[in-house]
């Protein structure tokens, strides 16, 4: 296939930039001392897939991994699932976090809708964190049990967390917006013994108790022995409605020293969940070893964290990327975190943070872009971001229109890396290289050790500009070690082995151009298809949503006998906009210039509200199994939901279709 025209370059790192790189530096230590000597990201990338455990050895020994036993091999054994990565090994995951850190050194930054900004030292954290261990340790936590949360976006959380890791115990968290059923749902399936939680929260200036979810959580996780409250909403919370709870006070045990319990690597360190859109969430079991080495490569070669850098990412306990930020505490750079709505009292909060806590990364969900793109928030108005270099975003793909606005809102010299990997692996696929150029629209590269290829139906590797499955054809550490409960590895091996055998198939579309940039194209089980021609539905968003009237957009394809399908386009309007036929006119224009005239929508409906994940995904494949008949609470788990009520027009719209 002839390549097309590459799109506008929109950045491109000066000659300082890329020699004060750690991608830089690690490359010069390979030639040094390895005799590996590449010739720009490629060339480095391929090697890293062409000696897949010369290249994650190279990564344990460039970062001084602390092996309390060494390895004996690299990768006992590469099949997939199944792989065994540095067997025979032990090591710590919170070890490394804590190892030679200046005492009176900034660890992050903290604030909320309840708190002002406010720093914890290095001193603080591993004070805060020694004191919840000893409180676990109290409590009979050891290798292996869990330790589940029900905490905000807040250090308590890190500190609990590090605790957990210090012990080899096994940590989940839930963010505390999400609903009774849908925490249930993921810590029930893990057994844990101890809960952590707050007594409420404040999101978008409305206060809300969960003191009586609680004690609901109490009695649908028998194997919860303890249960300790921290007073976040409340100085002095009411607990008599809960089982013999203890406040956070009184658990922790202050002025004990921290300690670390080596744990083999594939030891488990979390359990996160799938978005539980359908069915049971997929309880992900990822290792203390093979995520220690994925975030000291991710963050340290892909992010470039450096001393004196803050990063920013706007998340809650609840998505990956909260698991993602508190890796950014393996490099020497801290963290900024925020509690709250990003949208109160303005979108502008975000940004007056950046500002406030001097942040040099800011990362955060397409979604809020596009949402700041459309509000006209203006982030250089009225607040300093002269220590602000590079912008991250990720949750779903970046439309042309929100790389525009970071460069021409943000600034003209911002590295804006747009990432895209998963819950499963914890981590980016494909995305930021701090010494590559910003293409228009794309994603920078493959990740090191990543071997991403895109796939046709019949499992063959497809060009340059073909759309395909996403694909990773060789194993990474952070992959999960096994599902919790799946004794025979079943559902594991059915969730990404069953469509091509010994291949990981993630269920996105992905596009690579010759340059090795790429394009997400969506989930490739919602992908629309027409005459043969598929279409991403994000290329079809990024149509629709460059209309000046319309905020947010879902479009689903649901099967008609005898026809392509019925593919209605549901709209949100800016206010005092109407879905006239001149609007009406002006989508189809804009979808048949853009996609394709296949892909012009059957219909177009007014919502108030486009169904969304906690983290902000889109529901397109449940909303499309309700509209093709399958029962609402069978297709999607409203406490997963942002807005539980979002989905009672797609119902109603359902009974209308069946009429």
């Amino acid at each position: 296939m002839t390549e097309t025209a590459a799109p506008p370059v929109l950045w491109k790192p000066s000659a300082e930039r890329i020699a004060g790189a750690n991608l830089t530096a690690y490359a010069a230590w390979l030639a040094h001392e390895k005799g590996v000597v590449t010739e720009g990201y490629d060339a480095l990338w391929r090697w890293s897939i062409d000696e897949l455990e010369a290249f994650w050895a190279s990564i344990w020994e460039y970062f001084d991994v602390i092996g309390h036993t060494p390895y004996e091999q690299v990768l006992g054994g590469r099949s997939m699932p199944g792989a065994q990565w540095f067997t025979g090994s032990t090591l710590n995951y919170a070890e490394h976090v804590f190892r030679g850190r200046d005492e009176d050194a900034l660890a992050l930054q903290h604030a909320s809708e309840l708190r002002e900004l406010a720093p914890w030292t290095w001193g603080e954290l591993r004070a805060q964190t020694a004191a919840i261990a000893a409180g676990l340790r109290a409590a009979g936590i050891g290798e292996g049990d869990r330790v589940v949360a029900y905490l905000p976006n807040i250090p308590e959380a890190i500190a609990a967390f590090l605790a957990c890791a210090s012990l080899g115990a096994t940590w989940s968290s839930c963010s505390p917006d999400f609903g009774a059923r849908t925490v249930v749902d993921r810590f029930a399936q893990i057994e844990p013994t101890v809960l952590l939680a707050v007594d409420g929260y404040r999101y978008g200036g409305k206060d809300f108790d969960r003191t009586g979810v609680l004690a609901g959580l109490q009695e649908a996780l028998p194997t919860v022995r303890t249960t300790v409250v921290l007073p976040y909403l409340a100085a002095a919370p009411d607990l008599s409605g809960l089982r013999d709870a203890l406040l956070w006070d009184d658990f922790v045990r202050a002025g004990e020293p921290l300690s670390f319990t080596p744990v083999p690597f594939d030891h488990p360190l979390w359990v996160l969940y799938s978005s539980g859109t359908t069915g049971l969430p997929k309880p992900i079991v990822q290792s203390q070893g093979g995520i220690l080495l994925e975030q000291l490569k991710k963050l340290h070669l892909h992010l470039d964290a450096h001393e004196g850098d803050r990063v920013l990412w706007f998340t809650t306990t609840g998505w990956m990327m909260w698991n993602f930020l508190v890796g950014v505490l393996l490099t020497p750079a801290s963290v900024v975190l925020y509690d709250g709505n990003p949208g109160t009292p303005s979108l502008d909060r975000l940004w007056d943070l950046a500002a406030e806590a001097g942040v040099t990364t800011f990362g955060t969900g397409a979604a809020f872009i596009a949402s700041c793109l459309k509000a006209g928030v203006e982030p250089g108005e009225g607040r300093d971001l002269s220590r602000l270099t590079a912008v991250g975003a990720t949750g779903s793909p970046l439309s042309p229109e929100g790389f525009r606005w970071v460069y021409e809102h943000v600034g003209a010299d911002t590295w804006l890396f747009s990432t895209s990997g998963g819950t499963d692996v914890c981590t980016a696929f494909v995305g930021g290289v701090p010494t590559e150029p910003v293409y228009l629209g794309e994603l920078q590269a493959r990740s090191l050790g990543c071997d991403v290829q895109a796939w046709d139906e019949e499992g063959r590797e497809v060009g340059p500009g073909v759309v395909g499955e996403l694909v990773i054809t060789q194993p990474m550490p952070s992959m999960p070690v096994f599902f919790w409960g799946d004794a025979d590895g079943s559902r594991y091996h059915d969730s990404y082995f069953a469509m091509y055998p010994g291949v990981w198939r993630h269920g996105d579309w992905i596009e690579f151009s010759e340059r090795g940039t790429a394009v997400i194209h969506g989930r490739s089980d919602s992908t629309i298809n027409r005459g043969g021609i598929r279409m991403g539905t994000a290329e079809i968003y990024a149509a629709v949503l460059g209309i000046d009237e319309i905020l947010d957009a879902l479009i689903v394809d649901v099967p008609k006998e005898g026809t392509e399908g019925f593919m209605p386009l549901f709209v949100v309007l800016r206010e005092g906009a109407e879905l006239d036929e001149d609007l009406v006119r002006r989508i189809a224009r804009r979808v048949r210039e853009d996609c394709s005239p296949r892909h012009v929508p059957d219909v177009v409906e007014v919502v108030a509200q486009i169904p969304r994940t906690l983290s902000g995904k889109v529901l397109e494949v449940p909303v499309k199994r309700i509209l093709m008949g399958q029962p609402a609470d069978q297709a999607a788990s409203r406490d997963s939901l942002a807005d539980p009520a979002s989905l009672d027009w797609v119902v109603d719209y359902a009974q209308r279709l069946r009429a």
